[in-house]
């Protein structure tokens, strides 16, 4: 069942925390935005997750009838599925358009009604798009995890949807809720954000566009969601934090050190 992360007349912000099985693959979240009748799913997932997701959002909206599949980056955990969006929907998949050539890697090439004109494409600067008569920003968030990433804040709910900005690695199966205490809850995003992230001058660039924003809340998407004094501990803590290029010296570029690989073990 979903998290409702705001609700009024017009307007629904659901998550679904819950449908990654066990160990097969990274906890994450998927997030639906309903206006009226016009809807939009962020960062749907990938093959694991597609049946799970359809079955999950029948309970809020009839999946084939979603206008907009929001990108934050190129990953497989966040738009591995595209090719059976497309195929089932009429949806526009939004990314940066760093990726508009590469996504079409995933969808298999005898799939009809496929091309271009299914893709808005977001230059570097970010982009308003359109959900019937509100707009969801698609805001620049380069090189915080990807070259080409984005956030995305609906301006009606004033959610910030951070993408892998402000994960966590939570269990799968670990009950969804908002972040009480974060110096409890930081060790589990200190190393992912310390080496999926650029590094701290980039940290800030985005730290500083959000907190002039003001966000009711930012929800990423792993782990669990921010507001209140939890987010602005987060933020504090972002701005300070080396990560990334920051972290990196000849220790790390050695070729004659190297071992072989190890198989996965579970």
């Amino acid at each position: 069942m979903g998290f409702v992360l705001y609700e009024s007349a017009e307007h629904r912000c659901i998550a679904y925390n819950d449908l990654v099985r066990g160990d097969d693959g990274v906890q994450a979240n998927q997030f639906l935005i309903k206006h009226g009748e016009r809807s939009a799913l962020i960062d749907p997932g990938g093959a694991l997750l597609y049946t799970p997701l359809v079955l999950a959002l029948g309970r809020d909206v009839r999946p084939h009838r979603i206008d907009l599949i929001l990108c934050s980056h190129q990953d497989p955990d966040v738009i591995g599925s595209v090719d059976k969006w497309l195929l089932y929907t009429q949806a526009k998949v939004v990314c940066s358009r760093l990726w508009g050539r590469f996504v079409p890697h995933l969808v298999p090439h005898y799939m009809e009604n496929a091309g271009p004109d299914r893709y808005l494409l977001v230059a570097d600067e970010g982009a308003r798009i359109a959900l019937g008569d509100v707009d969801v920003l698609a805001l620049p968030a380069h090189f915080m995890h990807s070259v080409g990433n984005l956030s995305f804040f609906d301006e009606t709910s004033r959610i910030l949807f951070s993408g892998d900005i402000c994960s966590g690695l939570v269990a799968s199966g670990m009950p969804y809720g908002f972040v009480e205490d974060f110096d409890s809850y930081r060790p589990c995003m200190e190393g992912f954000h310390r080496r999926y992230m650029a590094g701290n001058r980039i940290v800030r660039l985005w730290v500083d566009m959000v907190r002039e924003l003001d966000p009711a809340m930012i929800v990423p998407q792993h782990g669990m969601p921010f507001r209140g004094d939890a987010q602005r501990a987060l933020l504090d803590w972002l701005y300070r934090l080396d990560c990334g290029v920051d972290l990196m010296g000849p220790e790390h570029f050695r070729a004659h050190a190297l071992r072989p690989a190890l198989p996965v073990v579970r």
